[in-house]
């Protein structure tokens, strides 16, 4: 479990800088740009606690939630990735922060659940 505090800590990581990025590349005109960032800095400070041992479990809980928060809103972006193959999406450029940001918190709240099943499995067997 702490490998997935460490990977929460990254997942975050990489929210920010997408956020930050898309802010840039849209002339800082689109504060919506920044919503992975606004997704990535509580899970990322949410894995900063998980850190320790006594606040691991709440703490990635807390962190799974607000992923499938990021997830349910960045569907709809995932949902026109073939507009934007061709070409015909209104805003490629929040299209693609959606889908990247969707495909990247379903992976993460995958590994979190297997996470989850297998301490407890570990815990059941102790």
């Amino acid at each position: 479990m702490f490998r997935m505090a460490k990977l929460t800590i990254v997942v975050a990581g990489i929210l920010i800088l997408m956020g930050v990025i898309g802010y840039v590349a849209s002339g800082m005109v689109s504060p919506t740009a920044l919503i992975p960032a606004f997704i990535g800095a509580p899970i990322g400070i949410l894995g900063v606690l998980a850190l320790a041992e006594s606040r691991r479990k709440h703490a990635m809980h807390g962190a799974v939630l607000l992923a499938l928060i990021g997830f349910a809103g960045s569907v709809p972006g995932l949902l026109q990735v073939g507009a934007l193959l061709a070409g015909e999406a209104e805003r490629p450029m929040a299209v693609a922060m959606q889908a990247v940001m969707a495909v990247l918190l379903a992976i993460y709240i995958a590994l979190c659940v297997r996470s989850f099943i297998a301490a407890r499995k570990a815990r059941l067997a102790a």
